[in-house]
């Protein structure tokens, strides 16, 4: 039988600016780290950290994930980053304070959650 091979961790080096990825829900909280063209160089969500259920979507959880990901980035030397935010959630704004209070300094704070312009076209009207 074969067995699959545990794959090291990429170490990340000579990046001084990222963009995090703050996409947060009602029921759950993700965050991505890329460089500045796209590339994911580390991601994390509450269901990696071990909350289950209604817990998942908590600012609490939110903060856990960001710090986990702070800590990984100072080390290997960022210092800024720019914040795209998603969602309705309420992980949003602990997640960006979370990345401060690890060092990082934040230069540009995005609300990129999507809106509708005119949405999609209604039901037919009701006949009684």
């Amino acid at each position: 039988m074969a067995y699959k091979r545990k794959s090291k961790k990429r170490q990340v080096r000579g990046i001084e600016s990222v963009v995090a990825h703050v996409k947060s829900t009602f029921n759950n909280t993700i965050v991505s780290i890329t460089t500045m063209d796209g590339d994911v160089l580390m991601r994390g969500s509450s269901g990696q950290l071990g909350f289950k259920g209604a817990r998942k979507g908590t600012p609490f959880a939110a903060t856990q994930i960001a710090t986990n990901l702070a800590k990984d980035l100072v080390a290997s030397g960022v210092k800024l980053a720019e914040v795209n935010m998603q969602g309705p959630g309420s992980g949003r704004d602990s997640a960006v304070r979370a990345l401060q209070a690890a060092g990082i300094t934040i230069t540009v704070l995005r609300d990129v959650t999507p809106l509708p312009h005119n949405g999609c076209r209604p039901p037919k009207k009701r006949r009684v």
